[in-house]
């Protein structure tokens, strides 16, 4: 099995996952979105879009800070995480942007215990 099988196997297993916990098959997206709901802690009824966008950023950050990305600067009064860019991101491909993404996400759900 080549690498680009193995990390759509991985990806799979993880929508699965979280397919039978919330009972509906999650995007990229969404999946960025709950990462960044678990990192803040953040509940609240009406969630804005730019909440939103926010929270995506907080988890995009998140899980790039194993590969020297990012940093945790500081965390806010009001418990939202703010991050130092420490690299740039090569220019990529789509594809590849986000295969890096998948691969960075399944990390981090393996850290958590959850695959």
């Amino acid at each position: 099995m080549n690498a680009q099988d193995d990390l759509i196997q991985r990806w799979w297993q993880l929508e699965q996952t979280l397919m039978d916990k919330f009972g509906k098959k999650p995007d990229l997206e969404s999946i960025l979105f709950l990462i960044g709901l678990q990192e803040t802690g953040f509940i609240q009824d009406n969630i804005s879009k730019e909440q939103k966008q926010d929270l995506m950023h907080v988890a995009l950050c998140t899980v790039l800070m194993p590969s020297g990305y990012y940093e945790l600067d500081h965390v806010d009064e009001d418990g939202w995480p703010h991050f130092n860019q420490l690299k740039e991101h090569k220019a990529q491909s789509l594809f590849e942007q986000e295969n890096l993404l998948k691969d960075h996400v399944l990390f981090y759900f393996q850290n958590q215990g959850v695959i």
